[in-house]
């Protein structure tokens, strides 16, 4: 399918017909734009894509203002590859503590690994080649390739699918097979037609992919975009069409599910009883405190400390709630502080003090309760 068959495939059935936008008349002004526009992000300050691969790694799923303090402290930490690919399991775990999704950790230090071994430690540069890293799909290898290479190719994240179903008023959801490979194809001739242009002497497929992406975070959002300050205004095809709130067509989203969890905080002489999550699991290799999922309005705490940990407490009562999300779940984790009458053989776990604690990667929730759990500590003394 050529380019005047993807555009005329994708307009949005209105009349009179609303002709799309062609990638000359759009590159320039994006380009533009992001020259003036692009937020002073420190990942954007290096051409090293170690440093940028890392930055894509760790913006999966997570807010910019959040992985910010992570990306400065993670290059301080493992300056070069061959840093990350020989670090410890445990401090790498510690270094992304808080910004969840950890299979992208051991997923880096996998390709780090990988790199070091089969590239000799130098980032490879072919599209391919950064492609067969584990962890990196195609938007990472592309987002990496433009910006750490300047390489035309192209990438489709969120923001890009928003940005594009609205320029060209793609009206079918870009989840579908068909309609993505449509999108991916726009993305390309944009890119492609950008390394045609000479900007300030600028990485021009490098910002034409950035200023994709920029566009969607700071003013094609998904909600109340801000379209009196959008450089291709005139151009979007759901602007003139009034269908900037329907697009893009996501379908209907999975129900959130509500789901329930009871934590123990056991105490003996100043040490807490902690346990490793093991492999293969979600969040495997953090750590947490005993807990166990639960079901019914007032389950019995007692009766569920006795079944799970196989001994009865000397005292039991509520320490405190967490309240969180993880994808489409919704998450309360109920915890209650414990004091054992002795310490037993065989708990399942490990005891450690606050301060051992505190060089342990717990997972977000369960840090909470090692915060509280310390806290209890200084108020009882």
């Amino acid at each position: 399918m050529g380019v005047g068959e993807v555009l005329a495939a994708t307009s949005v059935n209105s009349k009179p017909k609303t002709q799309n936008p062609k990638p000359p008349q759009l590159v320039p002004r994006l380009l533009d734009w992001f020259s003036t526009h692009a937020r002073d992000l420190p990942w954007r300050l290096t051409r090293d894509p170690y440093a940028i691969w890392v930055s894509e790694i760790m913006l999966q799923q997570t807010q910019v203002k959040t992985v910010i303090p992570f990306w400065e402290r993670w290059l301080r930490e493992l300056p070069t590859i061959q840093a990350a690919a020989n670090a410890p399991s445990a401090k790498i775990h510690k270094l992304w503590e808080g910004l969840g999704y950890y299979t992208r950790v051991r997923n880096l230090q996998k390709a780090a690994q990988l790199i070091v071994a089969q590239h000799g430690g130098k980032f490879p540069e072919k599209y391919d080649d950064i492609l067969a890293l584990p962890g990196i799909g195609r938007y990472t290898a592309g987002a990496i390739g433009s910006i750490a290479f300047n390489q035309a190719v192209p990438i489709l994240d969120g923001n890009v699918i928003r940005v594009l179903t609205r320029l060209f008023g793609i009206a079918e959801n870009p989840k579908a097979k068909a309609t993505n490979a449509r999108l991916w194809e726009l993305a390309g001739e944009l890119v492609q037609n950008s390394k045609l242009k000479t900007h300030n002497s600028q990485p021009c497929c490098s910002h034409l992919n950035q200023s994709l992406m920029e566009l969607g975070a700071l003013v094609c959002t998904p909600r109340n975009p801000q379209c009196e300050l959008c450089p291709v205004q005139k151009l979007c095809v759901a602007f003139k069409t009034g269908r900037t709130e329907e697009l893009p067509n996501l379908g209907k989203r999975e129900a959130a599910t509500a789901r329930q969890f009871m934590a123990f905080v056991i105490e003996r002489d100043g040490k807490f009883l902690v346990r490793q999550r093991p492999a293969g699991v979600v969040n495997a290799q953090l750590w947490e405190f005993p807990n166990v999922e639960v079901s019914g309005k007032k389950p019995d705490a007692q009766e569920i400390f006795i079944e799970l940990l196989g001994f009865a407490p000397l005292k039991l009562q509520p320490l405190v709630t967490v309240k969180h999300s993880i994808t489409r779940y919704r998450i309360t984790l109920t915890a209650f502080a414990v004091a054992l009458p002795t310490t037993p053989k065989q708990a399942g776990g490990t005891w450690k003090t606050p301060a051992q604690m505190q060089r342990l990667a717990f997972t977000a929730a369960h840090k909470k309760l090692a915060s509280a759990a310390a806290k209890s500590i200084l108020s009882d003394r």
